[in-house]
């Protein structure tokens, strides 16, 4: 299958030097590159030079630059492997450049051959942190659905009858509004005074502390607080341990490791379904007289995932990224060393990410970050698009199903033991299915994902909604199993059909699509924009479904996933395989040159995909645009596709 996001070969390179020279073998000008101040050659050698910062430097250059850093940052000692390292480093897009390095010896060789045949070989301490990584995320999915089953049994408590939808809904959804509001944002702060592993830290104390405190709670107000206080936690996370991730891992599995947060965020969500049925009758007195215990047992099992993770945090190293941007270079080394087979691949390491970082602070100088959002197109298509994947995890439906199974599944006719059950199946379900992302996110790319899954998931919304029209009794008077049944089906289905597509795509689309020297606040930006919506999901169902009826409801959901599927087509921008100064290009296309370009593309996707013809290959979007025109000629009549 041809993916738009190929990245071009030598012959296959957008012609930029005004000769008119077509790519691809076809038609096809580009056109010259826009230099506009924005987008100008200096903007484009800095990208080059973020691909790789040590382009364009001879081996004697680098030599002499290392020893000024080996000086300067206090590696002294080091200077032996880190003159090694910056040699790696100078070839770090060859991956058979080191065997043309003299200085190496035949050991440190075939340590890198050996990174290149076998990546997942690495040190127990890199797979100690990501089981750390893990762990923060099991944290997060339990969190998010321990609620499920203890509603109905909190509401019955507190005399929250089914006509007050808005308290119900505020119980539910009140740690994603504290998240979106304020503990996104505390992010920054927080990992600049107390590192990626002090964040978690802090976040999964509170995690541990409000699971006592919800269990506790005697009235739904003091249910209300700690939930509200939950959510910091919940912010914080989500905002740092996929960074911590990113930072530590080697380029090789960076990309597997950045989906783990996804998936280990089903299985902890799976992990509150399992508490939810294993406490269902658990009748310990706890509480009120006559109150229901089960419940709070269900909210307090959350507190073991984060003192997990709180006692296992300190035994892994700092970001040494983290330490970089304190000045802490000897630090730094030292993280590299533990993450890393030998000690030329923790100075490649070190090295490369200073000189990218020296990139960096260029791009940054004398930019205004909030300029920059208003007023550079590339900037504001990547927060566009950030937001529009963030706001359709929410409103894909995804969270209806993990917040409020147990109490659809009732509607449909189950049982409450059984309800809990079947929710239990669509946690595992969810995590299961989770697990090929790390395979899919890279072959198939960001977009071909989300073109199958919002269609798909929408059928078997429609599906799920229309069930409810079916009998409530059978001929018999008993449950019509048939319509308890299509309902279940529709929303097993839609949760396997979310895992692989919407699941893992937006945190890792988000992390992409900035910037360098907008990341940062692009991803508070994306995961505010994220736990905003699962709010308003959360808060607004219980009214959603009393309205409109759960057909309406779920149909209201489906209709969305199809609007998606067309927003995706023409509008969303792929990232896969694409290097920094493709990215650059791709997004400076503005919405309707973006549009023209797939409306022009929809000929040759009926051709190849259901006439089944043999054409050419289409050129890639970066191919045909020169950055900034709107403007576009049919490629598809310049090379008789």
């Amino acid at each position: 299958m041809h993916h738009d996001a190929d990245p071009p070969g030598p012959a296959a390179s957008a012609d930029t030097t005004g000769s008119g020279a077509p790519p691809l073998g076809g038609g096809v000008n580009t056109g010259d590159f826009d230099e506009s101040p924005k987008y100008g050659p200096t903007h484009h050698e800095n990208a080059m030079k973020l691909t790789n910062p040590l382009a364009g430097l001879s081996k004697e250059d680098v030599l002499r630059d290392v020893d000024v850093f080996v000086k300067e940052k206090g590696l002294d000692e080091h200077r032996d492997d880190l003159r090694k390292g910056a040699l790696l480093a100078r070839v770090a897009q060859d991956p058979e450049g080191f065997e043309r390095i003299d200085e190496l010896t035949e050991e440190e060789k075939l340590v890198l051959r050996r990174e290149i045949t076998h990546r997942w070989s690495q040190p127990f301490q890199l797979y100690f942190l990501c089981i750390l990584c893990a762990g923060s995320a099991i944290v997060q999915g339990m969190d998010q659905t321990a609620v499920n089953g203890a509603q109905s049994y909190y509401f019955a408590e507190f005399g929250i009858g089914p006509e007050q939808v808005y308290i119900r809904g505020l119980l539910n959804g009140i740690p994603y509004l504290a998240a979106a509001t304020i503990g996104c944002w505390t992010n920054a702060p927080l990992n600049k005074y107390l590192g990626r592993r002090g964040t978690i830290f802090i976040c999964c104390f509170i995690s541990f502390a409000t699971s006592f405190w919800m269990a506790a709670s005697p009235t739904w107000g003091s249910l209300l607080a700690s939930r509200a206080v939950l959510g910091l936690a919940i912010g914080g996370k989500s905002s740092t341990t996929p960074v911590y991730s990113s930072e530590a891992a080697p380029k090789a599995i960076r990309g597997a490791l950045g989906c783990q947060w996804q998936m280990w965020t089903a299985f902890g969500i799976m992990l509150g379904f399992v508490a939810s049925v294993a406490f269902q009758d658990t009748n310990v007195p706890v509480g009120p007289p006559d109150g229901y215990s089960n419940w709070r047992w269900m909210l307090g099992s959350t507190a073991i995932p984060p003192m997990i993770v709180m006692a296992q945090v300190y035994f892994c190293p700092e970001s040494p990224r983290w330490y970089m941007s304190k000045n802490r270079y000897p630090n730094a080394y030292r993280s590299f060393l533990r993450l890393r087979n030998s000690p030329v691949q923790a100075a490649r390491d070190l090295y490369y990410a200073h000189k990218s970082i020296e990139v960096e602070q260029v791009e940054r100088e004398g930019k205004s970050i909030a300029h920059e959002w208003i007023y550079n197109r590339r900037v504001r298509r990547a927060a566009q698009s950030s937001f529009f994947v963030m706001f359709m995890q929410q409103f894909c439906g995804v969270n209806v199903i993990a917040y409020y199974s147990t109490q659809i599944f009732v509607n449909a006719g189950f049982d409450q033991s059984a309800a809990l059950l079947i929710s239990m199946g669509t946690g595992i379900v969810n995590w299961l299915f989770a697990i090929p992302a790390v395979y899919t996110i890279d072959t198939f790319g960001r977009r071909n994902l989300l073109l199958f899954g919002f269609p798909t998931m929408g059928l078997a919304l429609y599906f799920t909604g229309f069930s409810f029209f079916m009998p409530e009794l059978n001929s018999a008077g008993e449950t019509n199993q048939a319509r308890v049944g299509m309902i279940a089906a529709g929303i097993f289905v839609f949760m396997a059909l979310y895992s692989p597509s919407e699941g893992p795509v937006p945190f890792t689309y988000s992390s992409e699509a900035f910037p360098l020297y907008t990341r940062d606040t692009g991803m508070a930006f994306a995961t505010s924009t994220c736990w905003l919506f699962n709010f308003i999901l959360s808060f607004t169902w219980p009214a959603l479904e009393a309205s409109f009826t759960s057909t309406g409801a779920f149909a209201y959901y489906a209709t969305w996933n199809m609007l998606a599927m067309v927003y995706t087509y023409f509008l969303l921008p792929e990232t896969k395989n694409l290097t920094l100064e493709e990215l650059d290009t791709v997004f400076s296309i503005g919405n309707r040159g973006h549009a023209k370009y797939y409306w022009h593309k929809l000929p040759w996707y009926l051709r190849k995909y259901f006439l089944r013809r043999t054409v050419e290959d289409y050129p890639p979007l970066y191919q045909i645009y020169s950055t900034g025109e709107d403007a576009l000629e049919k490629p598809q009549e310049k090379q008789r596709i």
